[in-house]
């Protein structure tokens, strides 16, 4: 039953574009069209980039350099592009193509060779390897013209190189996510809560999101024309997949309970699928009706790749989506988080985390456990849902907020931590973790930045992935780190606030 929306990275591609002239003869631009695709020869080797590279014929001109770039603006599994320049490419050739490039673009300044042949090198070696005149041009033209880019510098047979392309193309996907992802609000945020709130015309400029809001009243309609069959098949597969409590399965008595959440994990999906959303929202407000409010469906659907939002909060559904596809092929998991409560014993701060219901169980390797109880909230038939811990181990939380004139994401490097006591009386899915660098600078910071309360939380993804991410989206970014401090932070989020507005013009 289990339908995964996590897309196969290796069927997306980026093009790899080398940057010559006409001005060296055609022994020079074979030698650039086999060096460049040893070079990528390299990168598609490499087992930490997980999209496919694809070689392209070498660039002279400025109408060969347009026309690729609008190829691949155009081709749906292109999601970026590389940028080299192996010999000198007069960077007037790249300003029509840079200004058509809709889709992100990293610049790699490397060479062929590793060493010097320093006995052998005459002038016909100077022509052919000088990326380090080329790549200098390239880099004017693409800040001349305000080119959001990543730059990576080094040989592609340094490990250190490709994984942070592989970081790169993991943004990429991520972006590329977020571009063809319609997303699906069941009823109206939470109300009076302010974070929650958003521009969402803004978010589909900037993110490419189709945010739209459906009655939950097409939900309960689409959860109670479930067949009983259906409902036994899934209810088997609970029984397969998890420790489910005895008072849940067939004929105990509350039964029923598990079958009307498999009915609402049958509706949920099945409407998802037919409107081919790729993320939802739902609110305990505004349940219509629905009997319970959609706890294990909705922890099940986050672990086959959809992003979700509690509350109406569409922003972070749409960042749990992206981190979802931006973790592909990688362990652990992406989900709906928030910090929920504290443990301030001096020196071993900890954070706990949680939500009413809806943690992804792809947080954590264990087997979950299914289990009932009441939910003091919505006003509704006791929910079932998964219960675990979340997996020790590094992980990031990031949040999404509208400012009002830009969208800021902000990320904190946190470490998953095992349950200093067991916690038999919490019903939910939970994390519990350690903030970098310190709990009192993180908290601070974030309360500082005006940090969202909702989070996404990943374990398969460091903090690198969101800086691309932030750049090719063009939104704010900032990171809680070891590194962070209070006053840095507080003059980034002032210089930000500058630079933003100016930013827009008039």
């Amino acid at each position: 039953m289990t339908r995964s929306i996590i897309p196969d990275l290796r069927t997306l591609e980026v093009w790899f574009l080398t940057g010559s002239q006409n001005l060296y003869g055609d022994e020079t631009l074979r030698q650039v069209a086999e060096q460049s695709q040893a070079v990528v020869a390299g990168l598609q080797a490499a087992a930490d980039i997980p999209v496919t590279i694809v070689w392209k014929p070498t660039l002279v001109d400025s109408a060969s350099i347009r026309r690729v770039m609008l190829e691949a603006n155009a081709a749906e599994n292109v999601i970026g592009v590389i940028a080299w320049m192996h010999t000198f490419s007069p960077a007037k050739m790249w300003i029509a193509g840079l200004d058509a490039l809709s889709k992100p673009l990293l610049h790699l300044h490397t060479q062929a060779n590793v060493e010097l042949p320093w006995g052998e090198i005459d002038f016909d070696f100077m022509n052919l390897n000088q990326a380090a005149h080329g790549d200098r041009e390239f880099g004017y033209i693409a800040s001349r013209m305000s080119v959001a880019r990543a730059t990576v510098v080094g040989h592609v047979s340094n490990p250190a190189v490709t994984a942070r392309v592989g970081v790169w193309t993991r943004a990429a996907a991520g972006w590329h996510a977020t571009h063809e992802l319609k997303l699906a609000r069941f009823g109206d945020n939470m109300r009076f809560v302010a974070v929650t709130e958003g521009d969402k015309t803004e978010a589909e400029i900037r993110f490419g999101v189709q945010v739209n809001t459906w009655g939950v009243t097409e939900l309960a309609d689409a959860v109670h024309a479930v067949g009983d069959a259906e409902v036994d098949r899934l209810v088997e597969e609970y029984l397969d997949l998890y420790e489910v409590s005895p008072e849940l399965h067939p004929g105990a008595e509350r039964a029923d309970s598990l079958r009307y959440g498999a009915a609402i994990e049958l509706g949920l999906r099945g409407f998802l699928e037919g409107g081919r959303f790729g993320a939802f929202t739902t609110s305990f407000e505004d349940l219509g009706a629905l009997r319970q409010l959609p706890g294990l469906a909705v922890q099940r659907l986050m672990a086959d790749g959809y992003g979700f939002g509690a509350e109406g909060d569409w922003k972070t559904a749409v960042l749990v989506r992206a981190a979802a596809v931006m973790g592909a092929g990688l362990p652990g998991g992406a989900s709906l988080m928030e910090d929920y409560t504290y443990h301030l014993e001096p020196g071993n701060e900890l954070i706990l985390g949680a939500h009413m219901l809806e943690v992804s169980p792809s947080l954590s390797s264990q087997r979950a456990r299914l289990e009932v109880h009441p939910l003091g909230i919505g006003g509704k038939d006791d929910p079932v849902r998964l219960v675990f811990t979340a997996d020790a181990g590094p992980a990031v939380v990031a949040a999404l907020s509208d400012m009002r004139d830009r969208f800021r994401l902000v990320a904190n490097v946190v470490e998953n931590v095992a349950l200093p006591a067991p916690m038999p009386h919490l019903p939910v899915g939970h994390a519990v973790w350690k903030p970098a660098p310190d709990f009192a600078t993180s908290a601070a910071a974030w309360l500082t930045a005006g940090a969202a309360h909702h989070t996404v939380m990943t374990t398969q993804v460091g903090v690198e992935v969101f800086r691309d991410f932030a750049i090719m989206a063009g939104v704010e970014l900032l990171v809680i780190d070891e590194a962070t401090t209070l006053e840095g932070f507080a003059r980034d989020v002032r210089a930000n606030a500058a630079y933003y507005r100016l930013a827009q013009g008039i």
